[in-house]
C-alpha cells in the first residue's frame, strides 16, 4: 500500500477553484454583467448598427470612427466582447441556479417540525390558548382544518412529563421558493435564445467553416462560394430586395466590413408592391402580394405579407421591412445653367449610370432615385418665422405651446402633395461626385410665384440646398434660362441699356441718357461678374455691396443702394424683352411681370454657386417598385418566449406569494392532563405585511375559538 503526500499547491487548488466557483454564482458577478450588456445594449440603439465605413466618417470623423470600429461598437450585438459577456451571464445565471436548487427543493420537502416549543415565543406573531380535548385530538382536528385552507400539514408527537404532546407543522406559499427557480431560469433561456438567433452561429462558420465577408461589387451570381451560407443554415437574419415581376431566393446578410449571402430553400416572387399614404405623405400600409417557389418540391404558395403580418415558410419568417425603387426607367432634360450648353434629352433606369461628355469634361450620370409623392408642409409658418425679435415675451403663446391637449398645435400646417422627384448624381473623372434633387412641377411656395426647387448637396451627410427659378409663363425654366445667357452676352446687356435708358430718361432732358446708360451698364455687368471688385469678380447682390462698400461712404450707402438696386430690376426687365425679342417669344404678360423677375433677381444671385453646367429635370418616368423582406431563421424564438414565460411567472410568485410557515404546539395540561389541551400558535413569513397580521388574527380565531381583532 502506498501513499500520496499531497503538495501545498494541490493544497491550496481547491480554495481557488471554490472562491472561483463562488464569484461566477454570486449576485454581484452577475448584476455586473447585466449592468455592462445594458450599456452596450443602450449604445448599440443610440449608434446605427452595421453602417458602411464611409458613414460614420461623415458623422463622427476619422478619429471616432477608427475608434468605434476597434471597440465594435458599429456591430454592438455581434462584437465578440458581447457575445463574451453574454456566454458568462448564462454560466453565471445558471452556476447560481445549481448551487442552489438543491437548497430550495430540500426546503420544499421539509416542515421544520423539529423546533422546540419554546422557541415558538420567541416569535412576532404567536398566541396561546387551551382546548378542552385530548392533545391527538386537537392535533388531527386542527390539521384537517388547515388542509382545508390551502395548507400543507404534517402531524409529529412527543413525550412530555405530563404525557404525549403533539406539534402540528404546516406551511403554505411555496411557490414564492419556485418563483426565484423559474425567474433565473428565464435569464438563462432569454440569453440562450439570443445566443442562437445571433451572430453566433454566423461567426462560427466563418472561424471554423471557412467563410468570408465579401467586401467587393458586381452580381450577386457572380459571388464566390465561400462568401455564401448554406440553406441548411439553422440561423441567420437578413434582408431581400424583390422588384415588381421578379424573383430572388438569396439573402443579405451585413456585416461590419461587407456582406455574406445567405441561399433561401425558396423563392420569393413579387407580383404587386402595395404602398398607401396617410395626409401627411407618411406611408399608412406596406403590403407585398408574393407568390413562394419552393425549390426542393417545385410547390408555388401565394400569401400576402404586410408590417407586423409576416408569412412562415419551411421555419423560414418572411417580414415586411421596407420598400425601394425596383428600376424605374426615367426620361430627363437636360436644361443648360450655362450659354454654353446645349439642351438635350437621356434617358435612364434607377440604380444605372450614363457616361456625359461637356466638351473636353467627361462626367458620368448616375441615377439614384425616383420619388413619386413628395408631401411638403406650404404654410411658411414655421418656428424659424416666428420671434424674430429675441426681446419679444409673449406669454399667451408660450402658455398655448405648453398647455391642452397632447395633439394640439400652435402651428397651422398646410400639407401638398408637390409632385414627383428625381435624384441623380453627377461624378468627375476624378472620381468626386454631387447629388442633386430636383422636382418635376414648379412648387407655390405661398407668394404666387411657382418657382423650380433643384437641390444639391456636396455629401449625404449634409441637407440640400436648393436653386428657385422661376417658371415662366409657359410653367417651364425656359424664360429663366434665356435671361441668363442674356445676361451672360455683353451685346444683349448693351442693347438692354441703351432701351432702358431711353424708356426712363425725360425727352426733354437727353444729357442724362448716357448717364444713365453707364449706370445700368455697371449694375448689370457687376450683376453678371464682369467687373473685378476689391481685386476679384463676384456676381450678383454681392457683387453689388462689395461695389457700394468700396466706393460709396457709409452714410450714403442706403440711398445709393436702393437706386442700385431700382436700376438693376428695371435693366434686366428689359433685358428679358430683348432677350424674348432675339428668341421670338412672346412678351412676359403683364400679371407675371412682378412676380417673375423679383423671384428671378434672387436665383440669378445665386445662380453661380451652382456647380453643374446643366440641370436635368423629369420629363417622364415609368415607375417599378420593390420590396424589402426581412428573412429570418430563429430557432431561438421559442426558447426566448419560453423564458418570457417563465420570468412572468417567477416575477409574479417572489412578487405576489408570501411562504408562511405555521406550528402549533398541543401540550397536556400540567395540572390535568385528562381536562384539556394547552395550545402555543406561532406564525412566521419571508416577508412582513399588514395582510401577515390580518391573517394571523384570522388563524388564531380559527384555531384557538377566539375572536378576531377589530381592523
Amino acid at each position: 500500500m502506498t501513499s500520496v503526500a499531497s503538495s501545498p499547491e494541490s493544497e491550496r487548488g481547491s480554495p481557488r477553484w471554490q472562491a472561483l466557483l463562488e464569484l461566477l454564482s454570486s449576485m454581484r458577478f452577475a448584476i455586473s454583467l447585466l449592468t455592462v450588456i445594458c450599456i452596450a445594449s443602450v449604445i448599440g440603439t443610440v449608434l446605427k448598427q452595421n453602417e458602411p465605413a464611409s458613414n460614420y466618417v461623415n458623422q463622427f470623423g476619422p478619429f471616432w470612427a477608427e475608434f468605434f470600429a476597434a471597440m465594435k461598437l458599429n456591430s454592438v450585438y455581434s462584437a465578440w466582447w458581447f457575445l463574451l459577456i453574454l456566454a458568462f451571464l448564462v454560466l453565471s445565471t445558471s452556476l447560481c441556479i445549481a448551487r442552489n436548487t438543491p437548497k430550495i427543493l430540500a426546503d420544499l420537502k421539509t416542515y421544520k417540525e423539529n423546533i422546540r416549543e419554546q422557541s415558538l415565543k420567541a416569535f412576532h406573531h404567536k398566541a396561546e390558548g387551551t382546548l378542552h380535548e385530548t392533545p391527538e385530538a386537537a392535533a388531527n382536528r386542527l390539521g384537517a382544518l388547515l388542509a382545508t385552507g390551502g395548507w400543507k400539514v404534517k402531524l409529529q408527537s412527543r413525550e412530555t412529563p405530563q404525557g404525549t404532546g403533539w406539534m402540528l407543522a404546516a406551511k403554505a406559499g411555496a411557490a414564492n421558493k419556485l418563483g426565484y427557480i423559474a425567474a433565473h431560469s428565464a435569464i438563462v433561456l432569454v440569453c440562450v435564445g439570443g445566443l442562437l438567433d445571433g451572430d453566433l452561429i454566423v461567426r462560427a462558420q466563418m472561424w471554423f467553416g471557412g467563410k468570408a465577408v465579401y467586401s467587393g461589387g458586381g452580381l450577386i451570381a457572380d459571388v464566390p462560394a465561400q462568401h455564401r451560407l448554406s440553406e441548411r443554415n439553422p440561423a441567420f437574419r437578413g434582408n431581400l430586395m424583390v422588384a415588381e415581376d421578379t424573383a430572388s431566393a438569396t439573402a443579405i446578410l451585413s456585416q461590419s466590413s461587407g456582406i455574406l449571402l445567405q441561399e433561401l430553400p425558396f423563392a420569393i416572387e413579387l407580383k404587386k408592391f402595395i404602398v398607401e399614404y396617410y395626409s401627411t405623405g407618411m406611408p399608412k400600409l406596406f403590403a407585398s402580394d408574393i407568390v413562394i417557389h419552393d425549390k426542393a418540391t417545385g410547390e408555388k404558395k401565394e400569401a400576402r405579407v404586410e408590417v407586423n403580418h409576416p408569412v412562415s415558410f419551411k421555419g423560414i419568417e418572411i417580414y415586411q421591412s421596407s420598400f425601394d425603387d425596383g428600376g424605374s426607367s426615367v426620361k430627363l432634360q437636360a436644361v443648360p445653367m450655362t450659354a454654353a450648353t446645349r439642351a438635350f434629352d437621356v434617358d435612364g433606369t434607377v440604380g444605372g449610370s450614363t457616361e456625359l461628355t461637356n466638351g473636353p469634361e467627361k462626367m458620368s450620370l448616375e441615377f439614384t432615385g425616383l420619388r413619386v409623392i413628395n408631401v411638403e408642409n406650404m404654410s411658411g409658418n414655421g418656428p424659424q418665422g416666428q420671434g424674430v425679435d429675441v426681446r419679444k415675451v409673449d406669454l399667451r403663446s408660450a402658455i398655448d405651446q405648453r398647455m391642452g391637449a397632447g395633439h394640439k398645435t400652435t402651428q397651422t400646417k398646410e400639407l401638398r402633395n408637390v409632385g414627383p422627384s428625381v435624384s441623380y448624381k453627377l461624378r468627375d473623372a476624378a472620381g468626386q461626385a454631387r447629388e442633386y434633387n430636383n422636382y418635376m412641377l414648379p412648387v407655390d411656395a405661398g407668394d404666387g410665384v411657382p418657382v423650380f426647387l433643384l437641390g444639391m448637396r456636396a455629401s449625404p451627410a449634409e441637407p440640400y440646398r436648393y436653386l428657385r427659378p422661376p417658371a415662366d409663363e409657359n410653367d417651364k425654366l425656359d424664360g429663366f434660362v434665356r435671361l441668363r445667357a442674356a445676361l451672360a452676352d455683353p451685346a444683349l446687356r448693351e442693347r438692354a441699356v441703351q432701351r432702358y435708358a431711353r424708356k426712363a430718361v425725360d425727352p426733354k432732358r437727353p444729357e442724362l441718357t448716357q448717364q444713365l446708360a453707364g449706370s445700368a451698364a455697371r449694375a448689370l455687368g457687376l450683376f453678371a461678374g464682369q467687373e473685378e471688385v476689391k481685386g476679384k469678380k463676384v456676381a450678383g447682390l454681392q457683387a453689388l455691396a462689395d461695389f457700394l462698400e468700396a466706393n460709396v461712404p457709409e452714410a450714403e450707402r442706403a440711398r445709393a443702394g436702393e437706386m442700385f438696386v431700382r436700376i438693376l430690376n428695371g435693366a434686366l426687365l428689359d433685358l428679358d424683352a430683348v432677350a424674348r425679342e432675339q428668341a421670338g417669344a412672346k412678351p412676359l404678360p403683364a400679371d407675371k411681370v412682378q412676380g417673375f423677375m423679383s423671384q428671378a433677381v434672387l436665383a440669378l444671385s445665386d445662380a453661380p454657386f451652382y456647380p453643374a453646367p446643366m440641370t436635368f429635370l423629369l420629363k417622364d418616368f415609368k415607375q417599378v417598385q420593390a420590396s424589402v423582406f426581412q428573412v429570418a431563421r430563429a430557432p431561438g424564438k421559442n426558447v426566448v418566449y419560453l423564458g418570457c414565460f417563465f420570468l412572468i411567472l417567477g416575477v409574479f410568485a417572489m412578487l405576489y406569494v408570501r411562504e408562511r410557515r405555521l406550528w402549533v404546539w398541543l401540550a397536556p395540561q400540567a395540572k390535568q392532563p385528562s381536562e384539556g389541551t394547552q395550545v402555543t400558535l406561532a406564525l412566521s413569513s419571508n416577508r412582513k405585511t399588514i395582510d401577515m397580521d390580518r391573517e394571523f388574527d384570522q388563524l388564531s380565531a380559527r384555531l384557538l375559538g377566539r375572536p378576531e381583532k377589530n381592523q
